[in-house]
């Protein structure tokens, strides 16, 4: 595959799967009193956490946030305390306002779990807990989306939420993924090829999808459209498509479509059904086009978001190709101080 280290993809989501064992090492002494858990991360990695979110909202009835670090430091959920648990995802383990909220935690007696992807970091030396995986920014999003679903599935199966043949089901069939997320990578190729000489010029993007394959949507258009390309983005929600956004569509407005296996399919149907009425820019995403070899269809239903995590990174390498633009060109990112 063009500029891919397929040793070191399968690597770090070999690697992410097994982080299952030391997750589940830390939560089940924890689990009894714990009364909510938070996933507060900034910027990208804490929005991949959406996901988790919105998988758990209608499978579980236990309390999971998902808040912004800076935001979460100026003002804290009232119902903070020392039977919360913070997960705090970061890649490098050295970000201000997670080194800051981990501090916050520690002044107030609540327990942290540091999900970091470099070794020896402040956020690892200061954290509760820590998981470490080694990842880069290319792989990061499997790892992280896989991460906080592990963290509502054991939830889930200690509060009797799912039978635990069900739980052994995602469980092995997550040890498969590796080799599975391999296969759709070479099954997208083409589509990312072509995506990206078409595209390379393109000024403009509306990104849509729903239910918990919208955090893709949303990653995907801010952190590498628009941090990594320096291309303007539109991320909106399926359902809220036709409150405001559908105004922009026009003869060639490009619209990103992301697709789900999970309940929201209709209405990502809704916004595929209207599109191509007003404008022939615009391509879906949809995880039920890719195979995954060994993968159940129970389990599908849940991991829509690292699919489409997995596709995208074929598209980001082949753009930034086309553009002449490294997806490591920043000019003001952690360049200067703001």
């Amino acid at each position: 595959m063009f500029n891919f280290d397929q040793e070191r993809f399968l690597k770090t989501q070999t690697g992410a799967v097994a982080t299952n064992d030391k997750l589940t090492e830390i939560l089940a002494p924890l689990a009894d009193k714990l009364e909510e858990i938070y996933f507060i991360g900034s910027g990208g990695v804490g929005i991949l956490f959406d996901s988790t979110i919105e998988f758990a909202r209608t499978r579980s009835a236990f309390p999971f946030h998902r808040v912004i670090a800076a935001e979460f430091m100026l003002h804290p959920n009232k119902t903070f305390s020392d039977k919360s648990l913070v997960v705090i995802p970061s890649l490098s383990g050295t970000t201000k306002e997670t080194i800051e909220l981990v501090e916050y935690c520690n002044e107030h007696n609540v327990e942290t779990l540091a999900l970091v992807g470099s070794p020896n970091t402040p956020l690892e030396d200061a954290a509760t807990y820590t998981v470490y995986n080694d990842v880069l920014d290319d792989t990061s999003s499997e790892n992280y989306y896989l991460q906080g679903l592990m963290i509502a599935l054991y939830m889930m199966k200690h509060r009797n939420e799912i039978t635990e043949a069900l739980y052994t089901t995602y469980l092995n069939d997550f040890a498969k993924l590796p080799e599975a997320l391999l296969k759709a990578k070479e099954q997208a190729e083409p589509m990312a090829e072509s995506f990206a000489k078409t595209h390379k010029d393109t000024p403009y993007h509306i990104l849509t999808g729903a239910g918990d394959s919208f955090a893709e949507a949303y990653y995907y258009g801010m952190c590498i459209l628009e941090e990594m390309q320096w291309i303007k983005t539109r991320p909106v929600h399926a359902a809220d498509f036709f409150h405001g956004t559908l105004e922009l569509i026009e003869a060639g407005v490009s619209v990103i479509i992301t697709e789900g296996e999970d309940d929201s399919r209709v209405l990502t149907e809704r916004v595929k059904n209207f599109v191509p009425k007003f404008t022939d820019v615009h391509i879906t995403i949809d995880t039920k086009d890719y195979e995954l070899p060994g993968i159940s269809a129970e389990t599908r239903k849940i991991i829509s978001p690292i699919v489409l995590a997995t596709v995208f990174e074929r598209v980001s390498a082949f753009l930034e190709v086309e553009r002449n633009h490294p997806l490591t060109t920043r000019r003001y990112y952690k360049k200067m101080e703001y």
